[in-house]
């Protein structure tokens, strides 16, 4: 008879503490819900090399604006291009002129 109580009560202390092993897992810190969200959102956005990492290092530090910075590059190329194209530069004026703006 005992040792069907020791078998009973092992097997509830396994209960017990698998439970809480499984609930300890599926808890995540602030910081792993954060890298989870933000690899979801890089996912959904389909996201590669620097762009991913740059929207990463954006998304996990807080940044509101995680814009990838490719996407800024090319808004600011597509801006040049219209200023250049208002201006009618061509040749090594407009080489010239769009290495600054884009530097700036």
């Amino acid at each position: 008879m005992q040792l069907k109580s020791w078998a009973v009560a092992l097997g509830i202390a396994g209960l017990v503490f698998g439970a809480a092993a499984v609930h300890a897992e599926d808890a995540k810190t602030p910081q792993q819900q954060r890298m989870a969200d933000c690899n979801k959102t890089a996912g959904e956005k389909a996201l590669k090399g620097d762009e991913r990492k740059q929207f990463m290092s954006n998304c996990l530090s807080g940044k509101s604006d995680a814009k990838p910075a490719a996407s800024t590059q090319q808004d600011k190329m597509k801006a040049c291009n219209a200023e250049a194209g208002k201006q009618n530069l061509k040749g090594d004026e407009r080489k010239k002129f769009m290495s600054g703006c884009l530097s700036g």
